[in-house]
């Protein structure tokens, strides 16, 4: 054979090898921030001028041949599936992939600007934050890098509580319909007698590096909800709330120096909100200290981030993980009422009318409201519900606030070593109780509050079980 031949063989053999190593897992983060630039904005405690610390679009990718996932998490109370449609669509232009290839989901912060209004500040900020989920999805795929993953979990219970409780027999006050449920919510600290339901303390990572080594993304999930007590101050004689991702964004800050005493500017981390529709971090049947102002928020940042930093220590990387994403749509019933009740319900509305509101039971106009509006029968609402394979782990996405039994048997029946179920994906429905907890009535189930039939949960348990055991079989 010819030297310049044999050379040349060589030579395209490297090229080979050099191009089929940068083929495989690759994987890309992104953050972009979304604070508000436009004053006031609206917050749940009014009109606000200030911010109290940033927002983001935060989001990672995952690449391995055919099979593609996005994740991406908003700083946002909710989001509306017609707004996250939209926004995938405007990904997928960019980035040349599938709209049903990601996921959008919100944190529940309490303190984000809502984006209902038509004031200048509402307008600004809705155009602003679904730029950033775009940027972030598509910053994200086109930083795609070789890369590997791994997966873990430690538990925090420490700082979680569920929030619905059965109370001392004649302690239960009526709810807005004039009647006693079984258990209330947020009770207090007085006439408490055991939870409703149990919590799930475990914080799930799914860790990303390069393939040198380099910290590259992070994102960690638990099961509860939003923490609060976000400084306000004094403008112009009023009491003034402030703009806050609440813990979620405080875990974003301190996990990065977790990983890496000087991080990299270009590692994301994120924490995504589990099954917690029902748990939260008030102190029931315990006694704590008082707090200052975001001072709460920085303590569950804080323990949940160690918990992640345990997590990681003991992962096993994968280099070569099957990416799989599964999606159905999912046709729900709204749920019916009774002549009986549109009747009781109109009868409150009357009387609210001529009387007091002050001496009919907490919100019972609000859910009176409901109650005749749930009257007229409404066509079944598709909801999506996905499936993602990352190797050995499964990941589950509702789009409601999930009441905790739902995600902990998920976890259970799952054919995956590692599943947790992201909350608030891809819309934004309301709660979602099992039927067991609609049986014991309280906020959570009440009409309008949560929208669709008690089976609901089951329903849509089983097609998530369905495409887990599709992607196991990959």
């Amino acid at each position: 054979m010819p030297r310049f031949l044999s050379f040349f063989l060589c030579f395209s053999l490297i090229l080979i090898s050099f191009a089929t190593a940068q083929e495989g897992f690759e994987a890309g983060a992104s953050a972009v921030e979304t604070t508000p630039e436009v004053f006031p904005v609206r917050l749940r405690s009014g009109s606000s001028t200030l911010v109290h610390d940033p927002l983001h679009a935060r989001a990672v990718a995952f690449q391995n041949g055919e099979g593609r996932v996005a994740i991406a998490l908003v700083d946002a109370i909710g989001l509306s599936r017609e707004e996250l449609d939209e926004a995938k669509i405007e990904a997928a232009k960019a980035t040349g992939w599938q709209p049903e290839e990601m996921l959008i989901a919100a944190t529940h912060a309490h303190t984000t600007p809502g984006t209902h209004g038509n004031d200048p500040g509402s307008v600004a900020y809705r155009e602003k934050r679904f730029k950033g989920m775009v940027q972030s999805i598509t910053d994200a795929v086109t930083s795609l890098e070789p890369a590997q993953v791994g997966f873990g979990s430690e538990d925090e219970p420490s700082e979680i509580r569920n929030r619905r409780w059965f109370l001392e027999e004649g302690t239960m006050p009526p709810n807005p319909f004039g009647e006693y449920d079984k258990v209330q919510m947020n009770p207090g600290l007085k006439n408490l007698v055991k939870p409703a339901a149990p919590i799930d303390p475990e914080i799930c990572v799914v860790d990303v590096q390069t393939r040198r080594g380099r910290p590259l993304a992070l994102f960690a999930n638990y099961a509860l909800h939003y923490v609060g007590n976000i400084p306000s101050r004094e403008v112009d004689g009023r009491e003034m709330g402030m703009t806050s991702a609440d813990y979620f964004g405080e875990f974003a800050r301190v996990m990065p120096y977790r990983i890496d005493r000087t991080p990299s500017e270009d590692f994301v981390a994120f924490m995504t909100n589990g099954t917690s529709g029902d748990l939260n971090n008030l102190p029931f049947g315990i006694e704590r200290p008082f707090r200052a102002p975001f001072e709460q928020c920085r303590i569950v940042a804080s323990k949940a981030a160690d918990a992640a930093w345990r997590a990681v220590r003991d992962i096993e990387y994968d280099g070569d993980p099957i990416v799989a994403i599964r999606q159905r749509e999912v046709a729900l019933e709204y749920r019916r009422v009774t002549e009986e009740q549109v009747v009781r319900a109109m009868k409150t509305m009357e009387q609210i009318s001529e009387k007091d509101e002050e001496l009919f039971p907490k919100k019972a106009l609000q859910y009176a409201r409901n109650t005749v509006k749930y009257q007229t029968e409404r066509e079944p609402e598709k909801v999506i519900v996905q499936a993602i394979r990352i190797g050995d782990q499964a990941i589950c996405a509702l789009p409601f606030e999930v009441l905790v039994e739902i995600g902990l048997e998920l976890k259970a029946k799952s054919p995956f070593p590692h599943t947790f179920t992201i909350e608030l994906a891809n819309g934004s429905y309301g709660y979602l109780p099992p039927p067991n907890q609609h049986e014991l009535g309280g906020y959570e189930t009440w009409i309008g509050t949560s929208r669709f039939v008690p089976e609901s949960s089951e329903i849509l348990v089983k097609n998530l079980l369905e495409m887990l055991a599709e992607l196991r079989e990959m």
